[in-house]
């Protein structure tokens, strides 16, 4: 098996949810490391995956709304300072294509999830061969008591359960 690393100026851990039923709200998580070993990474044969998210590097590109993502009424950042997932296994769709299932625990709360998995290609850069991969999925954020909202005058609410996940990161060899 051979680890891998992200290149993290060159990766994008994101997110995104529906605020009051009528636009996205985006943002990303600036830190994070992952454990990442394979025997083929282009084809995730035997993969293993571990990512670990820094809960208080959430950055939607407001302050305030930062300060309340971190707080106790969404992550509680001080009690559960780390988003993880660990991969359980791997599906191949096709040579591309991979169902990648595993573990999400945030707020000491752990549900299975799966990421649709698309692997962009490879390159050399001045370092090293690089590889290139993009995994999305929609969680439900209630799921881990996430559940702060409220109710617009208007009908609906502030802001939507799902949440989409995208990841695109830039593997190199350790």
């Amino acid at each position: 098996m051979k680890k891998y690393t992200i290149d993290i100026s060159h990766s994008t851990l994101s997110f995104s949810v529906r605020h009051m039923m009528i636009s996205k709200i985006h943002g990303t998580f600036e830190s994070y490391n992952a454990e990442i070993a394979a025997a083929n990474i282009e084809h995730m044969q035997d993969a293993s995956i571990s990512i670990t998210i820094d809960v208080a590097s959430v950055s939607t590109k407001n302050h305030d709304r930062d300060v309340h993502l971190v707080s106790p009424d969404f992550f509680d950042a001080d009690v559960y300072p780390k988003i993880v997932f660990t991969s359980t296994y791997i599906d191949k769709q096709n040579d591309k294509t991979f169902l990648i299932h595993g573990d999400l625990t945030i707020k000491n709360i752990t549900k299975p999830i799966v990421f649709t998995t698309v692997y962009t290609g490879n390159g050399v850069n001045s370092w090293a061969q690089v590889y290139g991969f993009q995994a999305k999925t929609q969680i439900d954020r209630r799921d881990f008591n996430l559940v702060y909202n409220t109710i617009l005058e208007t009908g609906g609410v502030l802001i939507s359960d799902e949440i989409d996940i995208v990841v695109d990161v830039e593997l190199s060899p350790l």
